[in-house]
């Protein structure tokens, strides 16, 4: 076990190295840039669609309604990721194009969005057919954004473009110098469009799919599946991100698939696609990566060390809703060799069971997109309509995931019950070594030095206080970055309670990376948790542009600093001094 992870660690630097890939990063963040629609879209859906599974007939026209808004919503994905991937992509590369050359983001974003209508979209009696407009257009969303943005790069480099004299305003001039890349851009998707529709006699968004549906046929077999579910682990488990990794490829397969399965059940057909964004999230993901709801539970419930209680008891709550940080690194189950098998092998053991519940026992595929932090339970019924057999689908997940990790996580209390009696013992040896007087339980009693010596220690904490006070007299701003935004809202909630407390001015705010390049400027410091540490470098040129401090962090300094308001502001002051 131990030589794999070696093997596994050896390849860290790639693994990273994938993650920041900026064409990966960018399908990642054009997403994220545009998910406050996906799930706009989906409540809307939920509120048409599940009334009607319990017997419930809402009146035509108010259906019609709710229809409508999802269509305008999520039937159009396909056009708003075109321009939002574009403008992610362009912001990569405007980090690294030379002094005073500048990829116009709103432009190349407008150029790739009509690129995208060319390649997806079919004109016929003066209206448009709009079926691929949606989650069925997505991988020619990536090919104009990719495209369009490179074009782009090529005559800004190149200096292909419209001069204008001086005296010309600079928003006007600007307008002029896009005309030759949008036009050679949006020429470059339509040159695409005709060989397509002439030679293969289909839209270019439609020949795509049909070229890369083996492969996503393939990712959605029980082998596919447990591949992808065995990755994902594999890579966090020695500290990359693995959902950056490997899910950003599949995304055009797991909303794509989502859409379908809808489609499916309204039709009256059996939703048959296991490959969704939320059977990863509440089946493969269950409490987050390494499918890990079940094991603050074990934790508290039946284990004996005081460390793995006290985790599950601080972990249950962020885990239920898959923020599972505070369990991996405090457990820590992260590069602990007590874990890799469950963490590597549940994920893999739902999804399997969760392929073999749809295709054999006739369970629904996920036919939503609900929020990631839904609790899986809550969440797989949900997106199955309710189905009798999603609950019993639930039981049964939480009692495999539970026979997984229980063996590992008693061969690992064993361990540390061993340590913590070791621990005690050498504590009592030097109580009694120092002569001082002990309780029952083996821990020794506070002895008062001198009389008042209570009242000395309070003013020692007093005296502390006030030196935050005295030492922080100037506003701090800090943004605290994760993948998801929810690891980030714990060391943000310390920080903002610790800045309360202590009548201390700092403010925090959590955010996920990617969705901070247009409010970084607004801060004085930004920290990256452990999940996303691998983009300092990425992010570093960015900061020091704007004069801001970047705060890397490692996993167990972060839970601890997320748990303790006054260290979390002591370490922010610190590492902002120091910059000062």
């Amino acid at each position: 076990m131990n030589k794999i992870i070696e093997q596994i660690e050896k390849r860290q630097a790639l693994f990273q190295k994938i993650s920041r890939n900026i064409y990966l990063t960018a399908i990642k963040d054009g997403f994220l840039t545009a998910m406050p629609v996906i799930l706009f879209s989906s409540i809307f859906i939920l509120l048409a669609a599940l009334p009607e599974v319990f017997g419930i007939v809402l009146p035509g026209p108010f259906t019609d309604w709710l229809w409508k808004i999802y269509d305008y919503s999520m039937g159009i994905v396909g056009l708003l990721v075109a321009g939002t991937t574009a403008r992610c992509l362009a912001g990569s590369m405007n980090r690294k194009m030379p002094k005073g050359k500048v990829i116009n983001e709103t432009s190349v974003m407008l150029a790739a969005i009509v690129g995208f209508l060319l390649l997806a979209v079919t004109k016929t009696d003066g209206s448009f057919f709009a079926d691929l407009m949606g989650t069925k257009g997505l991988l020619s969303s990536f090919v104009s954004a990719f495209l369009t943005v490179n074009i782009y790069k090529f005559c800004i480099l190149k200096d292909i473009t419209i001069k204008m004299p001086k005296e010309v305003p600079g928003s006007i001039a600007q307008n002029f110098r896009d005309v030759f890349p949008f036009s050679f851009a949006v020429l470059a998707n339509a040159m695409i469009d005709l060989f397509s529709r002439n030679i293969l006699g289909v839209p270019f968004a439609e020949s795509i799919s049909k070229l890369l549906s083996p492969f996503f046929e393939g990712a959605e077999s029980y082998l596919g599946l447990s591949i992808i579910w065995l990755l994902i682990p594999m890579f966090w488990f020695v500290g990359v991100h693995g959902p950056s990794v490997v899910k950003p490829g599949l995304s055009a397969a797991l909303y794509g698939n989502t859409e379908a399965n809808l489609q499916l059940f309204n039709n009256g057909e059996h939703p048959f696609h296991a490959l969704t964004e939320n059977f990863g999230n509440f089946v493969g993901e269950l409490g987050g990566t390494g499918a890990t709801f079940i094991v603050p539970i074990i934790f508290i419930l039946l284990m004996k060390s005081k460390q793995m209680k006290a985790v599950g008891k601080a972990s249950i709550v962020p885990v239920m809703f898959a923020v599972n940080e505070p369990l991996l690194f405090a457990a820590p189950i992260i590069l602990n060799p007590y874990f890799f098998i469950p963490f590597t092998l549940a994920p893999v053991a739902n999804v399997i069971l969760g392929k073999f519940f749809i295709d054999v026992l006739s369970m629904n595929g996920f036919m939503y997109v609900l929020p990631w932090a839904t609790p899986g339970p809550i969440g797989t019924i949900l997106n199955t309509g309710f189905q009798p057999i999603s609950i019993i689908f639930t039981i049964v997940l939480l009692a495999v995931d539970f026979a997984i990790y229980y063996p590992f996580c008693k061969a690992y209390d064993k361990v540390l019950l061993k340590e913590e009696a070791e621990n005690a013992k050498e504590i009592q040896e030097d109580v009694i070594t120092e002569n001082i007087p002990v309780t029952e339980g083996g821990a020794p009693v506070a002895v008062q030095a001198a009389p008042g010596g209570t009242q000395v220690a309070r003013q020692d904490n007093i005296q502390e206080d006030e030196e935050i006070e005295r030492n922080s007299n100037d506003e701090l701003n800090i943004l605290v970055l994760c993948a998801g935004a929810g690891t980030s809202a714990m060391l943000a909630n310390a920080l903002t309670e610790g800045a309360e407390t202590y009548n201390v001015p700092i403010t925090a705010a959590a955010g996920a990376y990617g969705s901070h390049y247009d409010i970084m400027k607004d801060y004085n410091a930004i920290v990256l948790a452990p999940q996303v540490a691998s983009y300092y470098e990425d992010i570093k040129s960015d900061t020091d542009r704007l004069g801001i401090k970047l705060i890397s962090t490692k996993g167990a300094q972060y839970i601890k600093l997320t748990r303790d308001p006054k260290k979390a502001i002591d370490f922010i002051l610190a590492e902002t001094r120091s910059f000062d």
